[in-house]
């Protein structure tokens, strides 16, 4: 069965950055948006972490030096001022739609800090950020009365005349198959990294590259395709799935690792890649398959509050990290690469734009800096929605 549809604006995929861009476009616009899967299996959800924020102007050089450096120095630096500089805009826009991050008693935002931060300046919901932000922004999406969501529809190609994009081709994943011919004025690809092709992953199995793959077919510019980051924590396990991540966080507040021995060996707080190397080595030296995270610098009531997502997993699968170490392990994470896209998300096909993990904005570089995945995702989801508005 074949059926024609007609938008103005398609966006391919549910995850932040393809909430925040239907936010943001105009409420005049009629907007299709599909997902793979349900609304609840996209990555965003799975953030732990928070969201990275300027806490003030003198810290404008730093959060941009913490970034860059992180990145190798491969970031497009232009690209990263982008991004520190809306950062305070995106948490007080967040604050207003509702999301519920963590306050000091006198109202102003806790902040907590991970691996390669100069300073705390993480905002944060407990230990489960990316399920309360996209919580949250789901709820605002459902009350626009011009967006359409269907769910369990896989993008198969983008449509394409004149060498412009005007919509996409879909099927529905369900057993009565529909194959859906969509046109729209301007296409959003939000489809998420690539962490369904690893074995060994924090992302969601259905995250498989598909819009690289189409992109690559129509000769749509692609870039930095081997930058993928490995998280060096995540709880070893015997049976197979969707790792379970161990949160920068936890290490920011004062876990450490160590080795069969008892015996730290490395700093906990260098960039993920470097952690994620001294890990695989250690586990090389000692022919083992993992190594330990111990959480006994961290107060019992900071677990409680702070982590209570990461105390009741461990603890369904057998072990309480208030008095003892869990297996830990690194896991594919995140993909720096993507389709290549300029500042306000524009791809090198004419009304085609790329937001979020999918795409490439250089604010990454080689090696993403930690709590940098969701403020990104929103920032540039924003430009690609205002950019969108002006043509």
């Amino acid at each position: 069965m074949e059926t024609h549809l007609y938008y103005d604006v398609v966006i391919v995929g549910a995850g932040v950055s393809g909430l925040y861009t239907a936010l943001h476009l105009s409420k005049k616009k009629n907007i299709l948006m599909i997902c793979k899967e349900s609304l609840n299996e996209c990555d965003s959800m799975l953030a732990q972490g928070g969201i990275c924020v300027m806490r003030d102007e003198d810290d404008y050089d730093d959060f941009v030096e913490d970034t860059m450096r992180a990145g190798h120095y491969e970031n497009r630096k232009d690209s990263v001022k982008i991004m520190v500089q809306s950062s305070r805009n995106i948490i007080n826009e967040l604050l207003d739609l509702g999301v519920d991050f963590e306050k000091n008693p006198d109202g102003s935002l806790k902040y907590t800090k991970e691996g390669a931060h100069s300073k705390p300046r993480i905002c944060y919901y407990k230990d489960i950020t990316g399920k309360e932000i996209t919580e949250t922004l789901q709820e605002h999406v459902k009350k626009m009365h011009n967006v359409i969501i269907m769910e369990h529809v896989i993008m198969k190609d983008l449509l394409i005349e004149n060498e412009k994009c005007c919509g996409i081709v879909a099927e529905s994943s369900e057993q009565e198959k529909i194959v859906y011919y969509i046109h729209a004025k301007d296409t959003v690809l939000a489809t998420g990294g690539i962490g369904g092709l690893y074995e060994h992953t924090t992302n969601y199995s259905c995250l498989t590259g598909d819009a690289l793959a189409i992109a690559k077919k129509h000769g749509i510019r692609l870039e930095n395709l081997d930058y993928v980051q490995i998280h060096p924590t995540t709880l070893y396990q015997e049976k197979k799935g969707r790792s379970f991540l161990i949160s920068e966080s936890v290490r920011g507040e004062g876990a450490v690792l160590l080795n069969s021995k008892g015996e730290r060996f490395v700093d906990e707080l260098l960039p993920r890649d470097v952690v994620t190397k001294r890990i695989y080595e250690e586990m090389e030296k000692e022919n083992s398959r993992w190594v330990w995270l111990s959480f006994k610098n961290i107060p019992s009531n900071v677990i409680i509050e702070h982590f209570p997502n990461i105390y009741r997993t461990c603890l369904e699968a057998g072990y309480d990290i208030m008095t003892e170490s869990i297996p830990v392990v690194p896991a594919q994470h995140y993909f720096m690469g993507g389709i290549y896209v300029d500042s306000d998300s524009k791809t090198t096909m004419e009304h085609l734009y790329a937001v979020g993990e999918t795409s490439c904005n250089g604010v990454h570089g080689r090696n993403r800096l930690a709590s940098n995945s969701l403020l990104e995702s929103l920032v540039f989801a924003r430009r690609a929605a205002d950019r969108i508005e002006k043509e």
